[in-house]
C-alpha cells in the first residue's frame, strides 16, 4: 500500500506530505484546490511523462517521494522485477522517488538506486491502479485479463496442467529442432565428440592419481639428496669407517663407564637402564636409516614417464575440466551427447511421436480449460452487470471475449489446431457497452469520465480477490450520479479495502477524490485539500479531518453549513458506522 507521499514544488503545491490509511481514503475540497495535482504527482512518481511545466514557478526542480509497504502478494509480484534491476528489500518498505529539473532532466530512484522512468512505470503498474490515468490501470491491459478470469474462476490448477504439458511440448520441439539441423553440422559434431571421448578414454584416468604422481615425482627428483642425507645420518650413528667412531660407539663407551659406577653406587642402576634403552633406540634408528637409504631408487626413466603423464593430465584439464573428476564427468556427458547424435534418426522418431501425443493431450486439457473459462466468463458478466445496476448503469452490458487463432503448428482440438501459450489456447479480453444500443467494445477503448470510473469500480468489486494490485485510486467517479447512487459507490469503494478472509491479504488500499458526501462518509481516513495564499503565493495544503471538522466538511458538501446539514452529516456518519460494523 501507499503509506506516505511527499510532494515538493509541483504546480501550486509548495510542500505537501500525506500519510494514507491502509483502507479507504477520501480526498475532498473545492474545485481547483489541488486534488488532481496530487494524482499528477503520483503519476510522475510512477514513471509518467516528465513535463517541466509541472515545476512550481520560481523553483528549479520538483520532487515526489512515495513510501510503499509491501505485503507478501506485492513482494511476489515485484520479486523478479526488483531482482532484475538490482534492487534489494531490507524490510517491507519500498521507497520510490522522482525528481524533475527545469532543464527537462528527470531522475528516478527505488530504495536509493537510480532507475529509468520505464522501470518506475513497470514497478508502478504492479503497485497502483490510477483511474483517470489509464496507463496505470491494470484492467485496461488485455494481456492481464486471462489471469484475472482464471483467478476469478479458481482455474489456476487446470491452467497449471496445461502449462506443464506446454513446457514438455516446447522441450520436445526444441530437441527436434536441434536434431534436424544440417547433416554436415551433425557429422562435425560426431567427429568432435568421438575425438574427445578417445582422448579421455585413452588416458585411462584414475581418481587421485595426480597427487600420487606428484609425490612420486618429488621423491625421484630428489633421490640423490635423499641418499646423501640418509647416509650422513647413518654414519653419524655408526661411524663412517674403522677409524671414525659414531654416536653409538660413544654411547657404548658411556654405558661401560656407568657400569663401573654401579660397583660403587647401586642407585646408579636406573641411569644405566636409561642409557642401555637409548642405545637400543639409536640402534633401531640407524638400521631404519640404512634400510631407507638402500631402498632409494635412482630411475630417470620412471621420472620421465611421470613427467609425461602429468603433462597429459595438465593438457586434459585445460580442455575438459579443472580436476580429474571433472574430466571424467565431461567424458560421460560427451558420451551421452554422442549417443543422442549418433542415434538421431531413432531419437527423431521418438520425439515426433512424443510431440504428436503432447499436442493432443495439451489440446484436450486446453479445451477443458477453455470450457471452464466460458462458464466463469458468463458468471463474471452477470455479476458485473448486477454491480453496474447498483451503480446506476442499468443498461450497461459486460462480456468476455474468448477467441482462438488457428495455427497448423498449434494444439489439436477436434479436427483443428490452434496457437497456444502456457495459459492455453484462449485470447481473453473484457468487453463493455456502457450505453444501450452500443455494441460491446474492448474495455481499453471505452470513454473516460465518471461512467468509466463506475465501470472500473464494478469490475474491481467483483474481481477484488483476483486483482492483486495493492492500491486502487479513483478520480471523477462521482460524475453524473446523485446522492443515492453515491452511497452505493461509497460502500463498494470501502468494501474493496475489506479483507474477505480476515487475513488482510486480499484487501486493497483505496484512494478516492470525490465531491459527494455520501462517498466521503465511508472513508476510513478523510483528507481536506484546500488552496491558501501564503504571502503573495498560492499553495495547496492538506488536513486530515476528524470529529467536528469532518462533520463541518460533510455539511458543506451537502450545501451551506447549517444546523440541519450538520445533523444530516452526523446521521450519515452514524449510518456508515453501522454499515461497517454490521450492526
Amino acid at each position: 500500500m501507499l503509506a506516505e507521499i511527499t510532494i515538493s514544488n509541483l504546480a501550486i503545491i509548495d510542500e505537501l506530505k500525506l500519510k494514507f490509511d491502509p483502507g479507504f481514503n477520501v480526498l475532498t475540497g473545492e474545485t481547483g484546490a489541488g486534488k488532481s495535482i496530487i494524482l499528477d504527482a503520483l503519476g510522475l512518481l510512477l514513471g509518467g511523462r516528465a513535463q517541466s511545466e509541472l515545476i512550481r514557478a520560481g523553483a528549479d526542480e520538483t520532487r515526489v517521494e512515495g513510501i510503499f509497504v509491501l505485503n507478501s502478494i506485492a513482494k511476489e509480484l515485484l520479486g523478479a522485477l526488483l531482482e532484475e534491476n538490482g534492487i534489494t528489500l531490507e524490510d517491507d518498505s519500498l521507497i520510490l522517488a522522482r525528481e524533475l529539473h527545469r532543464a527537462g532532466r528527470a531522475t528516478g530512484r527505488v530504495n536509493g538506486r537510480a532507475v529509468t522512468g520505464t522501470v518506475l512505470s513497470q514497478i508502478g503498474d504492479k503497485l497502483v491502479d490510477i483511474h483517470g490515468q489509464s496507463e496505470h490501470l491494470s484492467l485496461l491491459r488485455p494481456k492481464e485479463h486471462v489471469d484475472l478470469l482464471d483467478r476469478y474462476g479458481n482455474l489456476w490448477e487446470e491452467r497449471a496442467q496445461v502449462a506443464r504439458h506446454v513446457r514438455q511440448l516446447r522441450k520436445v520441439r526444441q530437441e527436434l529442432r536441434e536434431l534436424q539441423k544440417d547433416a554436415r553440422e551433425t557429422a562435425r559434431k560426431i567427429d568432435r565428440l568421438e575425438f574427445i571421448l578417445q582422448e579421455i578414454n585413452d588416458a585411462k584416468l584414475k581418481l587421485g592419481e595426480e597427487q600420487e604422481l606428484k609425490t612420486e615425482r618429488d621423491l625421484l627428483a630428489h633421490a640423490e639428496s635423499r641418499a646423501t642425507l640418509s647416509d650422513e645420518a647413518y654414519n653419524a650413528l655408526y661411524g663412517s669407517g674403522e677409524d671414525e667412531e659414531g654416536a653409538l660407539d660413544l654411547l657404548n663407551q658411556a654405558i661401560q663407564a656407568v657400569r663401573g659406577l654401579e660397583k660403587y653406587d647401586p642407585e646408579i642402576k636406573t641411569t644405566l637402564e636409561q642409557a642401555e634403552n637409548t642405545v637400543a633406540l639409536m640402534d633401531d634408528l640407524a638400521r631404519t636409516l640404512r634400510d631407507y637409504r638402500d631402498r632409494i631408487e635412482f630411475n630417470p626413466k620412471r621420472l620421465e614417464q611421470i613427467e609425461d603423464r602429468l603433462d597429459l593430465l595438465f593438457r586434459l584439464k585445460r580442455k575438459y575440466g579443472e580436476t580429474i573428476e571433472q574430466i571424467i564427468e565431461f567424458g560421460k556427458t560427451s558420451q551421452a551427447e554422442l549417443d543422442v547424435v549418433s542415434n538421431a534418426e531413432e531419437r527423431i522418431k521418438e520425439l515426433q511421436e512424443s510431440e504428436a501425443r503432447l499436442v493432443g493431450e495439451a489440446g484436450a486439457l486446453a479445451e477443458k480449460l477453455s470450457a471452464a473459462r466460458h462458464s466463469a466468463a458468463d458468471t463474471l458478466a452477470r455479476e458485473i452487470e448486477a454491480q453496474l445496476q447498483d451503480l446506476g448503469m442499468q443498461k450497461a452490458r459486460f462480456g468476455v471475449a474468448l477467441n482462438r487463432v488457428e495455427d497448423p503448428h498449434g494444439l489439436s482440438v477436434g479436427d483443428k489446431r490452434y496457437s497456444f501459450e502456457s495459459s492455453g489456447i484462449d485470447k481473453v479480453e473484457f468487453l463493455v457497452s456502457p450505453n444501450p444500443g452500443e455494441p460491446l467494445k474492448p474495455l481499453a477503448k471505452i470513454a473516460s469520465g465518471g461512467e468509466t470510473s463506475r465501470m472500473m469500480l464494478a469490475l474491481k468489486a467483483v474481481l477484488g480477490a483476483a486483482d492483486r494490485t495493492p492500491t486502487l485510486i479513483f478520480d471523477e467517479i462521482d460524475q453524473g450520479i446523485g446522492g443515492r447512487i453515491g452511497g452505493v459507490v461509497g460502500k463498494k469503494l470501502w468494501g474493496l479495502g475489506v479483507s474477505k478472509n480476515g487475513s488482510g491479504q486480499n484487501a486493497h488500499q483505496v484512494i478516492c477524490i470525490t465531491h459527494l458526501p455520501q462517498i466521503a462518509s465511508y472513508g476510513d481516513a478523510h483528507f481536506h485539500i484546500r488552496k491558501v495564499i501564503v504571502g503573495d503565493r498560492t499553495t495547496t495544503q492538506a488536513e486530515i479531518l476528524r470529529d467536528k471538522k469532518r462533520i463541518e466538511e460533510l455539511a458543506g458538501m451537502l450545501g451551506s453549513v447549517t444546523d440541519s446539514t450538520r445533523a444530516s452529516a452526523r446521521e450519515m456518519l452514524r449510518d456508515v458506522a453501522r454499515e461497517k460494523t454490521g450492526a
